[in-house]
């Protein structure tokens, strides 16, 4: 039986019809026409393709949508680079103690280092690395975050983490790892389950920039292939278990119990995963 939807500006109206730009419930008074579908007030009017990326940009960026998620993890990344050169260690990222006891390491993460799983996503390589993910991070996080809230959002981050984490450690357990990649790669997933339901987070082009990213991945020596994997399918299944297997939306659903506790699961089997891969080393 399908589920009982519910005009998102009038709740007590039941509805059969979704706006075609978002996804949400609406009801006949709130229907705008267009030339392809019906929309909501919201979209009636709203630019599309690279307009739409454009100001989606400008929005997050000069509008004040918030994105306090984001700005406080582009924060403790900065501010963790900047202790480690406090401490003494080289512009690389290495030779500190924050890099000794955070990275990800198999064999360490064995002895019972598991805070490495987590710790590693807050560490990076140089500036350059630094650098190059906390810009992706504001351009796609933020976009993310806008349309889930921030809770949700948080948690999908951590989620996408450790599955980047748990990737890493299966494809190259004994070579030290660190970086937000896979969370990122998370938001990347999580925007192609978005685009899929209706809700256009990089004006409907997330496919193609998960797939620009992945020839990236392959293509130059050193990126950790099983983090970004990682992370894109931890990503991918946090959203459906948001959306509960796509039985709601992913944003203007409720994700209820249920979903929170499968985006939760998915971090634990992470972990457990990561475990279980670096066992031998124990």
């Amino acid at each position: 039986m399908a589920e009982t939807l519910y005009c998102y500006r009038h709740p007590n109206r039941e509805t059969m019809v979704t706006c075609s730009e978002c996804g949400r419930p609406i009801c006949t008074e709130c229907m705008y026409f267009a030339p392809v579908g019906i929309r909501c007030p919201d979209h009636s009017g709203q630019a599309q393709g690279a307009q739409r990326v454009t100001r989606g940009i400008q929005r997050a960026s000069f509008e004040g949508t918030g994105a306090i998620v984001t700005k406080v993890l582009i924060a403790l990344n900065v501010g963790v680079y900047l202790l480690e050169l406090a401490a003494g260690g080289q512009i690389n990222g290495t030779g500190n103690e924050i890099y000794v006891q955070g990275a990800l390491f198999g064999p360490l993460v064995a002895a019972g280092d598991w805070w490495r799983l987590f710790t590693s996503m807050f560490l990076h390589y140089g500036p350059i690395h630094l650098g190059l993910n906390m810009l992706a991070l504001w351009w796609f996080g933020s976009a993310i975050e806008e349309v889930l809230g921030r809770g949700r959002y948080l948690l999908l981050y951590v989620v996408s983490g450790l599955a980047g984490s748990a990737g890493a450690l299966i494809f190259s357990p004994t070579s030290p790892t660190v970086g937000a990649s896979g969370a990122l790669f998370g938001i990347l997933g999580a925007a192609i389950v978005l685009e899929r339901q209706g809700t256009h987070v990089f004006g409907g082009g997330a496919l193609g920039i998960v797939a620009i990213n992945l020839v990236i991945t392959f293509a130059i020596p050193g990126i950790s292939i099983g983090g970004h994997l990682g992370g894109l399918i931890g990503g991918i299944l946090g959203m459906l278990a948001l959306s509960r297997l796509g039985r709601t939306h992913a944003v203007y659903g409720r994700p209820g119990l249920a979903g929170v506790v499968g985006l939760v699961a998915i971090g634990v089997i992470s972990i457990a995963v990561a475990f279980w891969r670096v066992a031998p080393y124990a």
